[in-house]
């Protein structure tokens, strides 16, 4: 339980922090906020790839040898497809920059959001509750390995997250109280969920908590992926982004080999 707690109050203060700085100091700059995305996505995505889904197969398939392959998939699918889902219906995970030529005259670009201002905090604040489920899951595994190399991943990416909360609330609300209001919705919700699904999965079979991780690979698939896809996609972007997620991954990478090293990694039964 003490991990859990660590990590949720990690958790809180970062979002709080990163999203605090552009409410008290105004908007940053879209290049850093960008290079923070790419980075993040880059993180995310190594902790997908290197943990959440070799370690959600591991802990699924030592506590149930004779489970179908097909409900392990089902489990990522799912958690790709909710975030799709959320997305379709207005409750974005993250709120992109556009640019005109406006901007040069006035100096400043315009925020793309939906029209409903609620939606775009709402949104962020349910897919940090499934950061949370990952982090939670991840503890009542028992393996630090796992939930620390999650936490990193999924605290990582809450950095820009909430970084573009301050900036869209800002930007909507014009009125710092306002803004702290939505900040503080998405703050609590990865914390709440993180302790809510230690203890949920904390007596349960080892099953159920692979298959949760796998569940939450797939939500770090999509966002990892989706979060840099605009820039990728925009040729005078694309190299760029790309040297971010390569950077974030480099960075997990070196982590984990930082764990391995120093003894900590203690594989799924």
């Amino acid at each position: 339980m003490t991990q859990a707690l660590i990590l949720a109050g990690v958790a809180l203060f970062t979002a709080l922090v990163a999203g605090g700085i552009p409410i008290m100091r105004g908007a940053g700059n879209d290049k850093s906020q960008k290079m923070m995305t790419g980075i993040a996505a880059g993180i995310l995505l190594a902790s997908a790839l290197l943990v959440a889904l070799p370690e959600g197969f591991t802990l699924t398939l030592s506590a149930n040898p004779d489970i179908e392959s097909l409900w392990m998939g089902v489990a990522i699918l799912a958690g790709f497809i909710l975030m799709l889902i959320l997305e379709a219906y207005g409750f974005g995970h993250d709120i992109h920059e556009e640019h005109h030529d406006h901007e040069k005259d006035h100096g400043h670009g315009h925020v793309h959001h939906p029209n409903n201002a609620r939606s775009i905090v709402l949104g962020l604040s349910i897919h940090a509750l499934t950061d949370g489920l990952a982090i939670g899951a991840a503890v009542a595994s028992g393996e630090v390995s796992i939930a620390l190399a999650v936490a990193v991943g999924v605290i990582a990416h809450k950095i820009p997250a909430a970084f573009s909360i301050g900036i869209f609330s800002m930007h909507e609300r014009n009125q710092a109280k306002d803004a702290w209001k939505d900040l503080i919705l998405f703050a609590i919700a990865a914390p709440i969920t993180i302790i809510l699904a230690f203890l949920l999965l904390g007596g349960v079979d080892e099953q159920w908590i692979g298959l949760a991780i796998l569940f939450s690979g797939g939500t770090f698939l999509y966002v990892a992926t989706v979060d840099v896809l605009p820039d990728v996609h925009n040729t005078d972007t694309g190299k760029k982004a790309l040297l971010h997620v390569l950077i974030g991954v480099v960075i997990m990478v070196v982590l984990l080999v930082g764990i391995d090293m120093s003894g900590m990694i203690e594989h799924a039964h």
